[in-house]
């Protein structure tokens, strides 16, 4: 079956983050989380988890900067769209202040 990275956004145009929630929000949005992450059990390969600052190294050496990377998943699925449909209205930004989730498959390395 493919495997699949969700990487869930930040929205540039949004300061708050979960930390200027209310309180009860952020227990509703995790007891929401964790319901997906228990309804998607069997599908989940890794659960991965939030992301921090970014480096970024090139030919220009290491830099600071920053990106909407926020966390993600590695998880399972037939196909692409249903991959993408796992995650209508997700806690990420039906009850967060998240911007969306990129879905991509994780496609075998090329051999000759």
């Amino acid at each position: 079956m493919p495997q699949f990275l969700a990487v869930y956004t930040g929205n540039p145009d949004n300061t708050m983050g979960p930390g200027d929630m209310d309180p009860a929000d952020i227990g509703r949005g995790m007891d929401a989380w964790g319901k997906w992450m228990e309804d998607n059990a069997s599908r989940i390969v890794f659960g991965g988890g939030p992301l921090g600052k970014t480096k970024k190294t090139s030919k220009a050496g290491v830099q600071d900067i920053k990106n909407l990377l926020a966390g993600f998943t590695i998880f399972t699925a037939d196909t692409h769209e249903e991959a993408a449909k796992l995650f209508l209205n997700h806690p990420h930004f039906s009850i967060f202040p998240g911007e969306g989730v990129e879905v991509m498959e994780i496609m075998p390395i090329p051999t000759r």
